[in-house]
């Protein structure tokens, strides 16, 4: 086997002028083996969300056919990444990196070689070593094959299920496409390409210990590609004192689309310091926005309430934007995520509502407190309230709207009790909680295009009508689940609840049989 040289070393060229204040921050997203830099899509949409910019490239190689790789060196990937990141590391006061699979091998030799220490280093499932419970026995033999004439151009690793995925839906969605040669993602690589993930495995090793920024480390427990033992080396290496590791129970090893997605975004955006909804406490010490865009911020989601345009309050928000509505009534409550989409829904059938008379908003940071009254109307009555929104953003999206009611007893009034829970009767929400739990514990995995109705029918009740931009035709996976669901724009959260937990039942009832 070739002994691992790591590239060598030139000093990093010096940094230019700062950006402006209220410039973002960015993060430099690095894509993992026979993948392109599309293969981050859920991380750059949550990233851009919470107000990132987000940078990536397809490495060498990659993009193209597999037969490419096999005349790529480890040096090649290195060289490309350290370009890109000297490209973008100015253009931002913070820059945070970012790398899946052999990309987190990337990822750190990156920060290491550029002695990088202007942001966070999050490495997602580094295979430092290739000894999980899928590899077969004989992995450690390849660096006999290696020294073979010939065999690394020609013999090839193929991808084999469960293609790194623990949820059986998503699992089958991508073998069915395998299976269609669709090429959005090589389906197998020369053994060639092993050997220099080999020799970059080997150039992380050696210079682990000299990573200089806090980094992150998030492992699965069921990884079949790379054990534990991995990410129990880096924390060690890097020390307590920078690395800290997050261990997910419930996915394999692509973690950013298997079960525990959320925890992985979750976990992401925390470590670089974004601000999450639900907290408004916290929310006005980095809103990283100006004066004048805070401003810009406010007059665009008045301009949503005035019009009375709930649901339209997403065009401007984060998708998980919380909403808090006072009092003891039927449309009371914190509501976010999914339950803000079933709040706006309700708030606006029948009640006309919306927000007029508008105060001038008294800002700190990056919230803003606006006094207003809320009106809504309906055949018998009319509303008026008065009182004050108080408004929180990050990064030029709202994470929270609060509505504080000077007299709420008004809005108990108007719209009445909270309707009493049957005994014994299970609501609708509770039935689709329940069908959304039996669908991952099916025996039998459903055909492509069930998967994609389950997919489409979920999303619908969950958030509502699709939005944000088409995948591009090389997220092959992405972009069908997104057709799926444009085309069930329009339907009523609660028609699709019912829908899917009919197709819930059909499955399990077939399953069963």
């Amino acid at each position: 086997m070739t002994e691992a040289v790591a590239p060598e070393r030139a000093a990093p060229p010096a940094a230019s002028a700062s950006p402006p204040a209220d410039t973002p921050d960015g993060v430099f997203l690095i894509h993992g083996l026979g993948g392109t830099q599309y293969d981050l899509g859920s991380m750059h949409k949550r990233l851009k969300n919470a107000g990132f910019v987000t940078h990536s490239l397809t490495l060498p190689g990659h993009g193209t056919q597999p037969e490419d790789l096999a005349g790529v060196a480890a040096e090649d990937w290195i060289e490309a990444v350290v370009a890109k990141y000297r490209e973008v590391r100015d253009a931002h006061p913070r820059l945070h990196v970012m790398g899946m699979c052999m990309g987190a091998l990337l990822a750190a030799v990156l920060v290491e070689r550029e002695r990088h220490a202007k942001g966070n280093l999050v490495l997602l499932a580094p295979p430092v070593y290739i000894d999980g419970w899928a590899t077969p026995w004989y992995r450690d033999l390849r660096p006999l094959l290696y020294a073979v004439p010939g065999v690394g151009r020609t013999l090839k690793i193929e991808e084999e299920d469960p293609y790194g995925i623990k949820n059986e839906q998503l699992r089958a969605i991508v073998k069915a496409k395998f299976e269609r040669g669709e090429n959005f993602h090589y389906r197998w690589v020369p053994l060639e390409c092993i050997r220099q993930v080999d020799r970059l495995r080997a150039i992380l090793m050696k210079s682990a210990q000299r990573i200089p920024c806090p980094t992150l480390v998030v492992h699965a427990r069921e990884d079949e590609l790379t054990s534990l033992r991995s990410a129990n080396f880096l924390v060690e290496k890097i020390g307590g004192g920078r690395a800290r590791m997050v261990v997910l129970e419930d996915s394999y090893h692509m973690v950013c689309v298997d079960n525990d997605r959320e925890i992985v975004a979750k976990n992401v955006l925390e470590f670089f310091g974004a601000a999450l909804p639900g907290a408004t406490s916290a929310l006005a010490n980095e809103p990283k926005m100006s004066r004048e865009a805070l401003a810009a911020a406010v007059a665009a989601t008045v301009a949503k309430l005035a019009g009375g345009d709930f649901s339209g309050l997403r065009d401007v928000a984060i998708p998980d934007v919380a909403w808090v509505q006072p009092g003891a009534n039927r449309m009371s409550g914190a509501h976010a995520g999914k339950t803000f989409s079933a709040f706006a829904s309700r708030i606006t059938q029948g009640h006309r509502p919306r927000f007029t008379a508008f105060g001038t908003p008294a800002f700190n940071r990056g919230i803003a407190l606006v006094p207003a009254t809320f009106v809504a109307e309906r055949d018998d009555g009319r509303l008026e309230s008065q009182g004050a929104l108080l408004l929180a953003f990050h990064g030029g999206k709202l994470l929270e709207a609060r509505w504080f009611a000077d007299e709420v007893e008004r809005e108990d009034a108007f719209f009445g009790a909270p309707e009493p829970e049957t005994p014994g009767a299970e609501s609708l929400e509770a039935q689709f909680d329940v069908a959304a739990a039996a669908s991952k514990a099916l025996r039998r995995a459903p055909d492509n295009d069930t998967l994609l109705a389950l997919y489409s029918l979920y999303k619908q009740a969950s958030v509502g009508d699709v939005a944000g931009e088409r995948p591009g035709a090389l997220d092959m996976v992405n972009r069908a689940k997104f057709d799926a669901w444009a085309q069930r724009r329009g339907m009523a959260r609660d028609a699709a609840m019912t829908e899917y937990v009919a197709l819930v039942a059909k499955l399990k009832a077939a399953d069963g049989a």
